[in-house]
């Protein structure tokens, strides 16, 4: 074919750089002929004819014989083992798994625990009468609210299937056991812990809430909960299994409970359902179980009294049941209690079913620009593409001699890179690094306080000198490097570090250094070229001009080859997007646009293949040749990448270093100082000196050899060589100065503000799965409620017609509130960790950040809640004048921004997203209870009633009914005013309603200032 593979190289790095278009010129060997390039259908054409191919072909050609096949390699069985085998592993390891998951089983039962001494104080007997319709109402209430949390403690079930299903769907694939072997234990293992649950919930409250004192009722009371549970578990598995992804999950069993529990029956009474919801009602859930609940209590003992025989004969319970539209006799507790039982059934076969014919979610592609996708169609049809677009890139041989290939590419270099730079040199002396000792390791018997991780280092890094920071897995590589460039969050520094002579000011060296992360952390929503924008912007000194910068970017970009991609979306790690090497090149881009001095990469090639790798590395050497300092720490380089390499700081386990110095010609230096040390084996011809020089300085080798290399460093001539280097970079330069800047940020807190925001900007208009779901649940919830309660908002003869209303107000804000601040969560957790890295390099402060994060959700929830209310207001049907519906329009909106913020503050105030779901759904039930729906603010007794005014659900249900009811002077069928009763039963009253408002959006600007603060104060990234 022509090609030669060099001496220095390996074969499979040769193979693979051949057959590619940019780098195979270098390895044409005949000098007599011009090169052109030989595409992929040659190199095929030519191994068919080839004796080894030809070989193949032949072998191939025979068919093969099937009587030659043993017995044995036929399976005859689909599955390894027989049913009840499969059965017992699975069970096995679903109680493995619970134990592991121990944690979330115990939090939800403290939260039921919680929550159950919340609702007996409140629902406290003493306070809870048998007199009137009403007061029946609130036991209807307190029974409610007990489904509700014992359903809504289902919910978890939910991330725990979703977690799960990848290894699920890998082994059902594989045939480890059928769906049905998966599903059974975890139906049935979790039955012991709803009896734990249940009963914390029911044997608690049952008689300090002062229900029927009859033992029999108390026990079917806590049968039926326990079907309760078991229904709610099974329901959101299937949904779990059904949807595969956390966030359709998510919007899928929101929208279940949603209809479950307004068609329920208690929120809205069976009369008032319209006849073409009707089939709603008879299939929720919700409604067997409350209907049976009441029936178990009302018709007991206590109840059977008969108030006022002229009016009705009924007794008080038979009158309570029916006000709230119950069938009142008592068989409807069998029927209850069947009907979860069934839906138990039936939700745990749907979820097999799921699991036996869905298949997991495809994966994802990573970005490939035009040039490649016309490079692969050229190469799969043999056609030779014109060279002009071919071109612009140099040879990838990455070589550290004088020869054309480093020409031709510091060429371009050398003529751009239009600001200037300060070139900066590094020293450090005596760097100690200790954090305080495990307690894991003391209670090994370790004495001491601190564990030391760096003992005591010293070296330098220069200006235009590209210097390998390499060591064994645990040697403090990266800890050295983090000490260096001041990104550790804990521990204790001990030593000196001077830059260019003057010691080191984290404040005014985060300004000139950059830091390429080992995990490329970026925006996902945001493109390439915006990404390098957004840096450049904040990090540049003012008064670099927008045509300066952009010419700069431009720049940068051709120096790491990343204008074919300038348009793709950074996207997800691992899930879609730029591939691990193009990521690779995008940090070092970002840290480059902002002109740095002096760059720290941690482990630049880790994960990529060798001809990525030799990409990453040859814009790392493009970057050296501009005159900057260059650190890298590095893992198990190929010969190309080690000797591209002018100088390496070898350290040891235990944080020592052992050599530090130059490489020299093909490594000779490194390779003559450690042959030198009397017992060290000669390295091989051609055996990869990195690899060479890791294995003869193993722990293992230094007790053969009875020595210790750091002191055989520490006696060596070139120690002190490197002592006199430290010491004179250690003196400032005459008529030099010390880094100097009059602001802490580049830019000023405006520009950091205007630069936040328009990221932001660019990465919500770019988040369909977010933004556009959120949009298409409010619709279609704004579109069920207005069909649901079509014309009821005129209607006002009855207090049921009011709390109707009052049912879609409350079932409306929690609900979707709910939803908001759910799935805000994921979207500010991903941001959160850009955030950490962007502060950490210096680009903005805090408070900027926080402030593009709350101001970008105020135009979208305005969206939100202006479709939500138009939509509901014109077919519930309230009355018709402007102020009404603005107050309205007022209320929701707020409303939905505090849930938003609530929720980012949650994520601002715990360590990561699955916490903060946890904390801020306990917060959910208790807003619930106190809205003043359940149980109205008179009606709490006097030790809960602060609560009320904390509420911020109750404020907003405040201002809604208020505004809408509060000033109407129609009689209702019994005489009184509409307004009076509104007065009477809610203490609400419609002078108060400026004084609502304001407290609406003061809970707003708390829960955002509190989002600022949090994130201003708390860093939980521990380095």
């Amino acid at each position: 074919m022509g090609f030669k593979c060099p001496e220095r190289k390996g074969v499979a790095d040769f193979l693979q750089e051949v057959t590619s278009r940019k780098d195979q010129k270098q390895y044409w060997a005949r000098v007599d002929e011009p090169y052109r390039f030989v595409p992929v259908k040659d190199f095929v054409s030519a191994f068919r004819s080839f004796h080894t191919g030809r070989a193949i072909t032949n072998e191939l050609a025979v068919p093969f014989d099937k009587s030659k096949s043993h017995p044995a390699a036929l399976t005859t069985t689909r599955y390894g083992v027989s049913g009840t085998e499969l059965l017992k592993a699975n069970i096995d390891r679903e109680i493995l798994l619970m134990k592991r998951n121990s944690f979330v089983y115990m939090f939800r039962t403290f939260q039921l625990i919680l929550m159950s001494f919340i609702s007996m104080t409140l629902f406290f007997r003493t306070s809870m009468k048998r007199d009137s319709v009403t007061s029946g109402g609130i036991y209807m209430g307190a029974l409610f609210f007990g489904v509700l949390m014992i359903m809504f403690n289902g919910f978890s079930e939910l991330a725990l299937t979703v977690f799960k299903l990848p290894v699920f769907f890998k082994q059902r694939d594989l045939l480890f056991y059928p769906a049905w072997a998966y599903a059974i234990p975890s139906w049935i293992l979790k039955i012991p812990i709803t009896f734990i649950e249940v009963g914390g919930y029911v044997f608690i409250t049952y008689y300090v809430m002062g229900f029927d004192p009859n033992v029999g009722r108390f026990f079917k009371q806590y049968l039926l909960m326990l079907a309760i549970n078991q229904m709610a578990a099974s329901l959101f598995r299937f949904i779990g299994g059904a949807a595969r992804s956390m966030i359709v999950a998510n919007v899928f069993a929101s929208f279940m409970l949603l209809i479950f529990m307004v068609l329920g029956g208690f929120i809205l009474v069976r009369e008032k359902v319209k006849k073409w919801w009707i089939w709603g009602y008879w299939i929720s859930p919700l409604m067997y179980a409350q209907n049976a609940i009441s029936v178990n209590e009302l018709l007991g003992h206590s109840w059977d009294k008969i108030l006022n025989s002229t009016a009705s004969n009924e007794t008080l319970g038979v009158q309570v049941l029916k006000s709230r539209g119950v069938f009142p006799e008592a068989k409807w507790y069998w029927i209850g209690l069947g009907a979860m039982l069934g839906f138990t059934l039936l939700f745990n076969a749907l979820f097999t079913l799921a699991l036996t014919y869905l298949k997991a979610y495809g994966n994802s592609r990573s970005s490939v620009s035009e040039d490649e996708l016309k490079e692969k169609h050229a190469n799969l049809n043999g056609e030779v593409l014109d060279n002009n677009h071919l071109e612009t890139h140099g040879p990838s041989g990455i070589s550290t001699g004088n020869d054309s290939a480093v020409v031709e590419d510091s060429s371009p270099v050398k003529r751009g890179m239009v600001l200037p730079f300060l070139p900066l040199a590094l020293t450090f002396e005596n760097i100690r690094y200790s954090v305080d000792m495990p307690p894991e390791m003391k209670t090994q018997g370790v004495v001491e306080d601190r564990l030391e991780l760096l003992k005591g280092v010293s070296g330098s890094f220069r200006p235009g000198v590209l210097t390998a920071l390499m060591g064994v897995s645990g040697a403090g590589k990266t800890t050295l490097m983090d000490v260096l460039a001041g990104r550790k969050t804990g521990g204790y520094i001990e030593g000196n570090i001077s830059i260019s002579g003057y010691p080191k000011k984290q404040e005014t060296f985060a300004r000139v250094s950059g830091y390429c992360e080992q995990n490329d952390i970026h925006s996902p929503q945001v493109t390439v070229y915006e990404s390098l924008l957004f840096s450049a912007w904040l990090r540049l000194p003012g008064d670099v001009d927008l045509n300066k910068r952009k010419m700069f970017i431009e720049e940068v970009m051709e120096l790491v080859e990343l204008k074919p991609l300038r348009d793709a979306l950074v996207g997800l790690p691992g899930v879609n997007g730029l591939s691990t090497e193009q990521r690779k090149r995008l940090t070092i881009a970002v840290e480059l646009v902002a002109n740095p001095s002096i760059i720290f990469m941690d482990e630049p090639t880790s994960g990529l293949d060798a001809r990525a790798a030799a990409i990453v590395m040859r814009t790392v050497r493009n970057t050296v040749d501009t005159g900057r300092t260059v650190v890298c720490t590095i893992h198990q380089p190929s010969i190309d990448i080690f000797e591209a390499f002018d100088e390496l700081f070898l350290m040891k386990r235990g944080g020592e270093e052992i050599y530090a110095g130059p490489l020299g010609h093909h490594s000779s230096e490194l390779i003559e100082y450690f042959e030198g040390i009397h017992g060290v084996g000669k390295i091989k011809d051609g055996y990869n000196p990195a690899t060479w020089m890791l294995e003869v300085t193993t722990t293992g080798q230094e007790q053969m050899l009875g020595v210790d290399f750091s002191d055989i460093y520490k006696k060596s001539e070139l120690y002190q060589r490197n002592k006199a280097l430290i010491k004179e970079l250690s003196q400032p330069a005459p008529g030099s100065s010390d880094l100097y800047f009059p602001t802490q940020y580049s830019q000023s807190s405006i520009t950091q503000c205007v630069a936040c925001l328009w990221k932001q900007n660019l990465s919500y208009w770019r988040n369909p799965p977010y933004n556009a779901v959120r949009f298409l649940f409010t619709t279609v919830i704004a579109l069920l409620f207005g069909t649901i309660f079509w014309d009821l908002g005129g209607k006002m003869s009855q207090s049921q017609d009011l709390f109707n209303a009052m049912g879609s107000m409350y079932a409306a804000v929690l609900f979707i509130g709910v939803m908001n601040c759910t799935s805000v969560q994921p979207v500010v957790a991903v941001e959160r960790t850009v955030f950490y890295r962007e502060r950490a390099a210096g680009m903005y402060s805090a408070f900027p950040y926080a402030f593009g994060q709350v101001v970008i959700e105020l135009p979208y929830t305005l969206v939100q809640a202006t479709v939500y209310g138009v939509i509901v207001y014109a077919m519930i049907g309230f009355e018709w004048t402007a102020p009404k519906f603005f107050w309205y329009l007022f209320f929701m909106y707020f409303t939905l921004l505090y849930f938003t913020f609530y929720g980012m503050m949650a994520i601002g105030l715990t360590p990561n997203y699955h916490i903060a779901s946890i904390v801020s759904s306990a917060f959910y039930a208790i807003w619930n209870l106190f809205s003043g729906f359940i149980i109205p603010r008179p009606k709490t007794p006097i030790w809960w009633r602060w609560y009320c005014w904390v509420c911020p659900v109750a404020w907003t249900l405040y201002g809604l009914v208020v505004s809408q009811f509060g000033d109407v002077v129609t009689p209702m069928d019994d005489g009184t005013l509409v307004k009076d009763f509104i007065e009477d039963y809610f203490d609400f009253k419609h002078s108060w309603l400026g004084y609502v408002a304001t407290v609406v959006v003061a809970f707003t600007l708390l829960f955002a200032f509190l989002f600022g603060f949090a994130i201003m104060k708390l860093n939980f990234q521990k380095r």
